[in-house]
């Protein structure tokens, strides 16, 4: 994969978020009851990079309120209103909260596209004393062998040089990237969807890798990868099971 310079970070998830409010994964409930059991208090929650909220609305039911924010102003408008949560377009290091106001901080499948000093430093402005930081990611959804391959080439071999740099974090499950907080020791969480094979190529289709391949080529690449899947899939609208195991790093603010 290529390290090439790439457009601005809001520029890969803001050109159709209706897309990704569809068809990205949603989290499991068994994480939000973690994270909410990791604070005494649950006044305030800040989901930072939230794009169409995933986060938000999961710690909506355990926080009285919920304060999403996100680079792209694109992804917080196609969010699903909450009486709960206020979204707001802002960046990482400038989230408009008050000192010593959060309780936890969340950040999923994003911290790879943020400068983590100033966004830790906003971090630790805002938080509350006994406040916890979470962040996580996870890689390629695992179906079956068959389905694995393929996807797996096409995230390599097809759209391999087109993933931003900074993907190579996700890759390595956030290993390399600083994260100095007294660490929480996470359990292991899995999204776990039933998808059919359109509604697994939507996914696909949202990937950032995806969408510059399509702008560079002038095509789609995923309508191939169905015809590759199909036989390996079956009737296309007989839904399998999808896991996306994450992979999470949590500690303590303040």
């Amino acid at each position: 994969m290529t390290a090439e310079q790439g457009p601005p970070v809001h520029a890969h998830f803001s050109r159709d978020p209706l897309a990704y409010a569809a068809f990205r994964p949603r989290y499991p409930e068994d994480l939000f009851t973690w994270l909410a059991g990791q604070v005494k208090r649950h006044a305030l929650a800040w989901d930072c990079a939230t794009g169409t909220g995933q986060v938000a609305s999961g710690l909506a039911r355990h926080f009285a309120r919920v304060v999403a924010t996100d680079l792209s102003a694109a992804q917080v408008a196609a969010a699903p209103p909450h009486p709960r949560i206020e979204y707001r377009a802002a960046p990482a290091h400038e989230s408009g909260l008050a000192a010593g106001t959060v309780d936890l901080v969340t950040v999923a499948q994003a911290l790879h596209w943020i400068e983590p000093e100033s966004f830790y430093a906003e971090a630790r402005r805002v938080a509350a004393i006994g406040a916890a930081i979470a962040a996580w990611t996870y890689g390629l959804p695992a179906v079956a062998p068959e389905v694995d391959r393929l996807l797996g080439h096409f995230y390599r071999e097809v759209v391999g040089e087109f993933w931003p740099a900074e993907r190579v974090h996700v890759e390595r499950g956030y290993a390399d990237l600083p994260f100095p907080f007294q660490p929480l020791a996470a359990p292991r969480f899995t999204i776990e969807a039933s998808l059919d094979l359109p509604a697994l190529l939507g996914y696909v289709g949202t990937w950032s890798a995806t969408r510059r391949y399509l702008e560079a080529r002038g095509e789609d690449p995923v309508p191939e990868l169905g015809k590759a899947l199909a036989d390996s899939w079956g009737e296309p609208g007989a839904a399998r099971p999808v896991r996306w195991p994450l992979v999470m790093r949590a500690g303590r603010l303040a």
